[in-house]
């Protein structure tokens, strides 16, 4: 059975050792793309001045955000996917946050994904949305929830399956509503349109459901689809993250994600004929997100699916099973994108 070529970046400190010489990038610079406009950088989101030196003076119209969690899941094979203290994680979000609305044009578009620790209260997204109140620009629009397909629970709890996306407006931007690929089958909803009885089907502009703030019409990435970057833990569907391009910018637009990951945001912003500024505070993740990009420039594919996406360094199969290395605790903060 196939697996993917290579194990968990976020988690193996050996595997980073052995990948971290091929990143071109290190901490502090910029890479720019000389045919789109993109720009990919090893910065944090937290200074302000690693902020403004991949934007300059220019401000965005949408920005995807996709933090750490906070959250520890998995087994005991993921121990060291840890938690810091809530104070500290707030204190981190509150510093991102800020430096990315700073950036905002003046009606512009914030989401960030985020999750709910179910056995620590449900930590730290109420926690969030509460310290979301004090940033007066921004406007909440809605709690979206997306299904995963696969989840994780014991036999004494219901079986997780959510991700939550939070919506937030800056101004008052523009809003294109989107349709999803469910058909619209259910009859109902009558009224009268012109002195007219008419129902649902009849007035509607689309033989498709209209996108809710419940998406369940959205594969969760694994190492059998396309778009999968082995390698890169919960990386966002690129269907989610069209979704939201298409409904919250126009072409031509900048977009900005600074937690760049497995690089679905500036993948899906080349694809959509955005401009996108994105980076990681860790050089392989940047890497990752520069190589994807020329992979589908090359090839036309959204991912390497069980491929390696270093061929350059010989990595053994990874069988689901790695033995993670102590060693690997870093700080959360110094690592964005475990959960991201």
């Amino acid at each position: 059975m196939q697996k993917e070529s290579i194990g968990r970046l976020d988690t193996n400190s050996e595997l980073r050792k052995k990948i971290l010489p091929l990143c071109r990038l290190e901490k502090g610079e910029i890479w720019e793309d000389s045919v789109s406009g993109h720009k990919v950088g090893v910065l944090d989101a937290t200074l302000y001045e690693d902020v403004t030196k991949i934007m300059g003076d220019e401000k965005a119209n949408l920005s995807i955000n996709d933090p750490p969690y906070n959250v520890r899941v998995g087994n005991k094979e993921t121990d060291n996917l840890f938690r810091i203290s809530l104070n500290k994680y707030m204190e981190f979000s509150r510093k991102w946050v800020k430096n990315t609305v700073d950036v905002l044009g003046k009606d512009a578009h914030f989401y960030v994904w985020l999750g709910a620790d179910q056995n620590a209260g449900f930590q730290p997204l109420p926690d969030f949305i509460l310290m979301m109140r004090d940033f007066e620009q921004l406007k909440s629009r809605s709690l979206i929830t997306m299904r995963n397909q696969r989840g994780y629970g014991t036999q004494k709890n219901w079986m997780a399956v959510r991700q939550e996306l939070l919506y937030y407006t800056k101004g008052n931007p523009t809003f294109s509503v989107v349709y999803t690929d469910i058909p619209k089958i259910l009859r109902g909803y009558y009224k009268k349109v012109n002195g007219i009885i008419t129902e649902n089907m009849e007035r509607s502009k689309s033989n498709n459901i209209r996108a809710s703030n419940v998406w369940v019409d959205i594969q969760q990435v694994f190492y059998r689809m396309e778009e999968n970057v082995p390698g890169a833990y919960a990386q966002k569907p690129m269907k989610s993250i069209e979704r939201i391009i298409r409904s919250s910018s126009n072409e031509k637009e900048l977009i900005v994600d600074f937690f760049s990951h497995s690089g679905t945001t500036l993948l899906a912003a080349e694809i959509l004929n955005r401009k996108c500024y994105t980076f990681d505070i860790a050089p392989i993740f940047a890497e990752l997100t520069i190589r994807r990009l020329e992979y589908f420039r090359k090839t036309g594919k959204l991912g390497w699916q069980f491929k390696n996406p270093f061929p350059e360094i010989q990595i053994p199969v990874s069988t689901g099973k790695d033995k993670y290395s102590e060693t690997g605790k870093e700080n959360l903060i110094a690592q964005p994108t475990l959960f991201g």
